[in-house]
């Protein structure tokens, strides 16, 4: 069961989340969380940081610090606070921007509790270069069979990398081909997504992802040896 934690669970977060499946409970509080908590505890969480932030950030907090939770956390945050959330990169897996697209807002949960319930199907659709798999089915990503823990779009923006090995590509051309929308965060989301992609790769393979300069990324070798 998934808890919302938020001081009013608004109609289309709840018929977003009934049309995808999902059993939830709505909490205004961490009280009202600890006391509503199934049995076997919560899967995931769903904060919404864009009303009351200190609160959902304090409830995130607390999630963080319950000792053997393996609870994931999904943000739902309004423009202005992307700043934010390199400062507490540690207090979530994922983030939504509201509004959002139901469409969006069901593959980031999807891949959320994928995370959570873990699993390789046989027969799954994968994306290989060198030591870096990536199963489609699952959105699951390993490199030298090291699991990666990613977010949704760094997900997104690593497979798109991955199938276009050798191609440069502008931040404009990766906003336009992996956010799909005019993105608030602008060129400097893709910076930061590259750059959360590099540390989560690791120093031996954080070079896959290259920069070329005044231009934008290449992910691999191009087609020149370089």
């Amino acid at each position: 069961m998934i808890v919302v934690f938020s001081a009013s669970v608004v109609p289309e977060l709840a018929r977003a989340l009934d049309l995808a499946g999902y059993s939830w409970k709505g909490a205004a509080t961490t009280d009202e969380a600890a006391d509503g908590e199934p049995a076997d505890g919560w899967e995931a969480a769903i904060i919404d940081v864009s009303t009351d932030s200190e609160a959902a950030w304090a409830f995130a907090r607390t999630l963080r610090k319950t000792e053997g939770s393996t609870m994931r956390v999904l943000l739902l945050v309004g423009g202005g606070q992307l700043a934010d959330l390199d400062l507490r990169d540690d207090l979530f897996d994922d983030f939504c921007l509201t509004p959002y697209h139901p469409a969006e807002f069901e593959a980031r949960l999807r891949h959320l509790m994928w995370a959570t319930d873990g699993g390789l199907p046989s027969g799954a659709e994968l994306v290989e270069y060198g030591d870096l798999m990536l199963n489609l089915e699952t959105y699951q990503a390993t490199i030298a069979k090291r699991p990666l823990d990613l977010t949704y779009m760094e997900y997104e923006l690593l497979k798109f990398l991955a199938q276009n090995p050798g191609k440069v590509f502008t931040r404009e051309i990766l906003l336009s081909r992996v956010w799909g929308y005019e993105y608030y965060g602008g060129a400097r989301t893709v910076d930061v997504h590259v750059r959360r992609l590099r540390a989560k790769l690791g120093e031996e393979y954080a070079g896959l992802i290259a920069t070329v300069r005044s231009v934008g990324y290449r992910f691999g070798q191009s087609r020149w040896g370089s």
